[in-house]
């Protein structure tokens, strides 16, 4: 008679993706970890990663205040037309320099802190790098979790087939007859 097996076998996992990388390097995703700006991030710390622009609000504030200010300046006749112009064209410039902003990557990590970065560049290609490492992110967490059922199916087996060796040699025992009864 054969031995009952108990267990559970994990789906197969799927093939390893190829490694992605940002187009200046900043940012590096493999299966298992994430790399940005030299940092290096295991997968299974991580939550999510979130990307959103954010503005420069100093920079937007000072070149309003810049520019209304020397259009009421020249308005009022308080100064030249040259110096109006200047002072018109520094806050125009100002103020499209704190519009530009920063893309903020935000990586909500598993019981820890949240860690930012701050990159430069199209929102798009950030988005799109976050994307597939939420998506990588998810993968490796699903394949965390069939590798701890796998253990957990493999322990309850053991202990299982340590159970019905027990009971084997206990009715292997009690079949037995014992030395007072050969007597």
């Amino acid at each position: 008679m054969e031995p009952i097996t108990y267990g559970f076998a994990p789906p197969p996992l799927p093939l390893p993706r190829p490694p992605q990388q940002s187009a200046d390097g900043r940012w590096r995703l493999t299966d298992d970890e994430l790399t940005l700006e030299g940092r290096t991030y295991s997968l299974l710390e991580l939550e999510r990663v979130g990307v959103q622009p954010v503005r420069w609000l100093l920079w937007i504030m000072t070149g309003a205040l810049v520019l209304g200010g020397f259009t009421l300046a020249f308005l009022q006749d308080w100064i030249r037309t040259p110096t109006a112009m200047l002072g018109m064209g520094i806050g125009a410039l100002l103020l499209a320099w704190g519009r530009r902003g920063a893309i903020r990557v935000r990586l909500h990590r598993l019981g820890l802190q949240d860690a930012y970065h701050a990159l430069s560049g199209e929102l798009a290609d950030w988005q799109k790098l976050a994307a597939e490492t939420n998506l990588r992110i998810h993968l490796r967490h699903q394949r965390a979790a069939a590798e701890a059922m796998a253990l957990l199916a493999a322990q309850e087996a053991a202990a299982a087939a340590a159970r019905d060796a027990e009971a084997r040699a206990a009715d292997a025992e009690s079949a037995a007859p014992s030395a007072y009864e050969a007597i």
